[in-house]
């Protein structure tokens, strides 16, 4: 049992339970978002366990089980629509920075401006050299990054 953001991957008890699984087994799971958020990570699970030799099997929403060739029929259908998925999001994302150019917006982090109270701060603490580095940071409230960037402001 994994208790991580849906947002991750990285699920360590799952690669722990993946690990023991052998050539023959199947995994078997009650709902596809128990086994991930995005389609393009449970199409590369799947697949990853279909070159191992181990089937899935998911039973809600009709049971698909890729051990057998219309329950694999189905999950590359669900592949292919997770590829298309992949791509309308890719376009739409690209229209859209394109749009917001056009329009003359930027993106990304508003440039600092030196005259503002916590660089200046930053500058003068980390020169008195009496607190560390991370005394600094949490006086000010940012992070190591957020102060670094503060030393490089011109």
């Amino acid at each position: 049992m994994d208790k991580a953001s849906g947002t991750k991957t990285d699920w360590p008890g799952l690669e722990k339970y993946l690990a023991i699984l052998e050539p023959g087994d199947a995994l078997l799971v009650w709902r596809l978002d128990r086994l991930g958020r995005f389609m393009s990570h449970l199409v590369n699970l799947v697949q990853s366990l279909f070159e191992r030799k181990i089937g899935f099997r998911y039973l809600c929403d009709g049971a698909i089980d890729t051990t057998t060739a219309s329950g694999e029929l189905i999950f590359n259908i669900f592949s292919a629509m997770a590829q298309f998925e992949r791509r309308l999001i890719q376009e739409r994302t690209r229209a859209g920075l394109n749009a917001a150019r056009a329009r003359g917006r930027k993106g990304g982090r508003p440039p600092l401006n030196p005259p503002d109270p916590r660089i200046i701060s930053a500058k003068k603490l980390h020169q008195d050299k009496t607190l560390s580095i991370n005394e600094i940071c949490s006086t000010l409230k940012v992070s190591r990054a957020s102060f670094y960037r503060f030393l490089k402001e011109g």
